[in-house]
């Protein structure tokens, strides 16, 4: 690992003053479950760490019947699985973390973390760079080993898959993220919030260098259920082969409002406004999810190794419709 200098604010406002104004200069530290991996192998060398530990503000979660569900930037994802209000009332997100197995990055990680880590793309993490080319700039991954890549939004140059294991469910909850920067305070609202970048000097989500993500706010879901589904190779630590986050409301035994969000399938969570459609307005029967599973898979093309996550992908949003049906049960 290269040498590195460490900063350790106690304000937000301290800590944006210390991130550089390109990318690579600075880099946030949270848990660093990813970013100390990347430094290690040599994929980034930031010339600083800037620790967000001892920033008090971006801690915490919080419920309210108005204004629904607030999370800190710093909440861990233990912390997350031990809340009972977020296990009871947004099931999707309790679901999602679990899919988080290994209990040091549990205690550790972070949901900021968790949503601006980076791809996990085996071309990137080796030293390819973001998009993965080659010496003469040819892509690599459309004609190399991609078993494991984009099944959707896969026209180029991204080919990588969004790694984040609660974006699809925050997505599916209409959540928004706050963050702070030299001009202040922003919104974005989270489906906005992640990008398939178009060049090596671009990031996969809708930061500057010198902003922070400071919390999560989740608006209240009434009546509505929730649930996510994995389909994963092994149960041990591990990520995806295709997950589905199902938001889904009731009238009369038929569907009246469904988002429906797919995760570790494109290199932003992908939302299938395709599957929604196929639902809304009908009973959760076999039929009906078996449209829904299909429509949202409809554009999905296969890079010649992976065609299996179509498949998968499918058979995830079917049965996170069929848990959302039992109340978020799986």
């Amino acid at each position: 690992m290269r040498a590195f200098e460490y900063a350790n604010p106690g304000t937000k406002e301290q800590a944006v003053r210390l991130l550089g104004d390109s990318w690579g200069d600075a880099e946030v530290l949270a848990g660093g479950t990813d970013l100390l991996a990347l430094m290690k192998d040599d994929v980034v060398a930031p010339k600083r760490l800037v620790s967000l530990k001892d920033i008090a503000e971006l801690r915490g979660i919080r419920t309210s019947p108005t204004l629904g569900l607030r999370i800190g930037a710093l909440v861990t994802i233990q912390e997350l699985l031990d809340n009972s209000q977020v296990r009871r009332s947004y099931p999707a997100i309790a679901q999602a973390a679990e899919g988080i197995t290994s209990p040091q990055i549990r205690s550790l990680g972070t949901v900021g973390g968790d949503l601006c880590q980076r791809p996990r793309c085996w071309y990137f993490r080796a030293g390819f760079g973001l998009l993965a080319r080659d010496e003469n700039g040819d892509a690599l991954v459309p004609t190399g080993e991609n078993r494991y890549h984009a099944i959707l939004g896969n026209g180029g140059p991204a080919y990588f898959v969004n790694p984040s294991s609660l974006a699809p469910a925050l997505i599916a909850m209409r959540a928004t993220a706050k963050v702070f920067g030299p001009k202040g305070a922003r919104e974005v609202a989270l489906e906005k919030f992640f990008l398939a970048p178009g060049s090596e000097g671009e990031r996969e989500y809708d930061l500057k260098p010198n902003e922070i993500v400071t919390e999560i706010v989740v608006p209240p879901l009434g009546l509505a259920r929730s649930a996510t589904y994995e389909v994963r190779q092994k149960m041990a630590l591990d990520w995806p082969l295709a997950t589905a986050s199902v938001v889904i409301s009731l009238a009369a035994g038929k569907v009246n409002s469904a988002r429906i969000v797919l995760g570790h399938v494109a290199p932003i969570p992908w939302r299938s406004e395709e599957a929604e459609q196929a639902l809304i307005g009908n009973a959760v029967t076999e039929a009906a999810v078996e449209a829904a599973g299909a429509a949202a898979v409809s554009m999905a093309k296969s890079l010649g190794r992976n065609g299996h996550k179509i498949r998968l992908a499918k058979v995830a949003v079917k049965r996170a419709i069929l848990a959302t049906a039992r109340g978020g049960a799986r």
